[in-house]
């Protein structure tokens, strides 16, 4: 493996290399689009445990939380008890420039950090809701529940900003003070998305099970309690290599993600940095709306509880074709 540059005191080699298949785009690109955003992704990194995706030549692309044995020593690293692995999870920080183009080298395409700070993971320092398209959905319809969370955030006395997911979706951010544990701030988020499906169910919903959405953008609740997100700025491993880009809300309606890439998503920026810019103030959590999340059921929960149901269900039909 040859050294082709060296930047920040970090070797940079084989940047000749395609991300993938459909990316687009060189190790090379990924490198140096990282470097040029790197000042404006970073402050949603900093200090936050680290989930990658990474897309070696030869391997499938895969997520990766535990920092490689061969981690320079200078990364900084968090040790956090996983509890469905039942292991600790050695996360990096990405705190600093070096950091960033270290990973990029290691192919690290996608970044994912948690919605808490290192010193207390799951402690949200954002109310985040991702709208999902039905399928092979149009954009323009993630656009229109988007609207309806606007008008949600309004009537709740909140307000937040938006971007593009980078994939096919729309992710809308809510900063909040910590006056609320996560468990209201996990009941605000189902309340916040029930009341966008109540503006127009026709179009919106909450369903967590796929088939119950009957072809409506999934307004999803569930980022909360040391989930991730993938962080603005940051490219997606997706035909073109688009990023995940902030917009005014205004802009929404004449905007599609593959607009955004690592090609084309730093003249779209200029000298900007939006997502800085739309960010408001923490805000503090009303109580009404975390009174009524607090009679929504987790969603999961309530799909698992579903889903046994319904194999019962099942079998028991199953039982009965047979007998008859």
């Amino acid at each position: 493996m040859s050294v082709s540059e060296q930047r920040a005191g970090v070797d940079l080699t084989n940047l000749d290399q395609t991300l993938g298949p459909d990316a687009g785009a060189t190790k090379r690109d990924l490198v140096d689009y990282l470097d040029a955003v790197s000042d404006r992704m970073l402050p949603g990194l900093a200090g936050r445990p680290l989930t990658v995706l990474r897309a070696l030549r030869g391997r499938a692309p895969f997520m990766q939380k535990n920092a490689s044995k061969y981690t320079p020593d200078w990364i900084k690293t968090v040790t956090i008890w996983a509890e469905a692995s039942h292991r600790e999870v050695h996360y990096p920080l990405c705190d600093d420039r070096r950091t960033l183009l270290w990973l990029a080298n290691q192919r690290a395409i996608e970044y994912h950090p948690t919605l808490g700070l290192a010193e207390n993971v799951y402690r949200p320092t954002h109310l985040v809701l991702d709208l999902d398209p039905p399928g092979d959905g149009p954009f323009s319809a993630v656009v229109a529940v988007a609207h309806l969370v606007h008008q949600a955030l309004r009537d709740s006395g909140l307000a937040g900003a938006v971007k593009t997911s980078g994939a096919k979706g729309i992710h809308v951010f809510v900063p909040i003070d910590d006056s609320a544990p996560v468990e209201d701030v996990a009941a605000a988020t189902r309340a916040l998305a029930a009341r966008a499906e109540a503006l127009d169910p026709s179009i919106a919903t909450t369903a967590f099970i796929v088939e119950d959405r009957e072809g409506k953008v999934f307004v999803d609740s569930t980022r909360a309690g040391g989930a991730t997100v993938a962080a603005a700025y940051s490219p997606r491993l997706r035909p073109g290599t688009p990023v995940s880009f902030p917009l005014d809300w205004s802009d929404l309606d004449d905007v599609a993600p593959p607009d955004f890439t690592v090609h084309t998503a730093l003249a779209a920026l200029g000298d900007r940095d939006p997502w800085n810019d739309a960010m408001p103030a923490p805000q503090r959590l009303p109580d009404d709306l975390i009174e009524q999340g607090r009679e929504i059921p987790v969603a999961r929960v309530a799909a698992m509880h579903e889903g046994k149901r319904r194999a019962r269900a099942r079998r028991d039909a199953e039982d009965d074709d047979a007998g008859a």
